[in-house]
């Protein structure tokens, strides 16, 4: 991800969980963080603990986001530098520390105090702590925006929005509930290759179909029920339609090509065999107190080999939702 890509998952990540932008430019976000981030982001558990068992209202924190570090650092360098008071009697009366009128009530020596304190901030925020974060890919709290990110989606239960308002107040369009369910299909070895799969099963007739997600690129969605819609009767259950997925993704393993799993054994085994060669006699010609940590060694360095090597295929969900879209199907 490069800085603008960074920028734009910030933003998105920051509306999305309703935090307060105070102050935004290409290079950084000054935000007022919501309870649900501040939950995910500034490790409190004990603050928030207190929270929940006082029923208080939260305080949370504000935060600045550095999205490209060197641009927002140019921006505030320049816009640190003070410039020459003029001299002679146009100069304010009562020297270098006399605040100025329309300013911000600070002299400049106390200006430049805070400026070292809390870095350049704008206006009446001069006075709020804001810890700042720099954000590129691999950073720390970016990988926290992430997990908060995929913790909070995993489950959706969203509703297509109708294309066209009905022409009577009393037309009614029927829904169909959908199961959606993205997986990772990962065949793993010393070597390793990933498939995704997006399927959605139709909980009113069953049926299932691959690259749903594609299909829901295509709508708008919205969290909340809209008007002239109603819900038709599931026809199966969750577990059901669970059931439906599991059994398509087994029918796709099942065509696989698996002759990178029979390569995969084949190494297992040489190394198996060299490092046997190796220890074997090490562990005959050992003292009697050597041998039982030279086994131990030999057996943790057998089970570093066979999780390297030995062929593996999993399937798990990444995420999933339910959604109602328009029509019977």
């Amino acid at each position: 991800m490069n800085e603008r890509q960074v920028h734009k998952y910030v933003q998105r990540f920051l509306e999305a969980t309703e935090c307060v932008i105070l102050e935004k430019s290409p290079s950084h976000f000054k935000v007022k963080l919501s309870p649900a981030a501040d939950r995910s982001l500034t490790n409190r558990p004990y603050y928030w603990s207190f929270v929940d068992r006082t029923g208080a209202d939260p305080e949370t924190m504000s935060m600045l986001f550095v999205t490209d570090k060197a641009k927002y650092d140019a921006a505030e360098a320049a816009a640190q530098e003070v410039p020459l008071q003029p001299q002679g009697a146009n100069a304010p009366a009562g020297g270098p520390d006399t605040a100025t009128p329309g300013g911000s009530g600070l002299s400049t020596a106390a200006e430049a105090a805070l400026g070292r304190s809390f870095g350049f901030v704008h206006g009446a925020m001069n006075t709020v702590r804001m810890p700042r974060e720099d954000l590129h890919f691999g950073s720390r709290k970016l990988d926290q925006l992430f997990d908060a990110s995929s913790a909070g989606g995993s489950y959706v239960y969203l509703f297509q929005e109708p294309e066209r308002k009905h022409a009577l107040p009393y037309d009614s369009t029927p829904y169909t509930a959908w199961l959606g369910v993205n997986l990772k299909v990962e065949f793993a070895c010393d070597r390793k290759r990933e498939e995704f799969h997006s399927i959605g099963v139709s909980l009113a007739s069953g049926q299932c179909v691959e690259r749903f997600h594609d299909r829901l690129l295509e709508l708008k969605l919205t969290p909340k029920l809209p008007p002239n819609v109603h819900i038709t009767k599931n026809g199966i259950s969750l577990h059901k339609a669970m059931a439906t997925i599991e059994q398509m993704i087994e029918r796709k393993l099942k065509q696989q090509d698996y002759s990178w799993a029979a390569s995969a054994s084949e190494r297992l085994d040489e190394e198996l065999g060299r490092i046997k060669h190796y220890y074997e006699p090490l562990i005959d010609t050992a003292i009697e107190e050597n041998k039982g940590a030279i086994s131990e060694q030999y057996e943790k360095r057998q089970a570093e080999i066979r999780w390297q090597y030995e062929p593996r295929v999993t399937a798990s969900a990444i995420n999933c939702g339910i959604f109602h879209l328009s029509g019977i199907d």
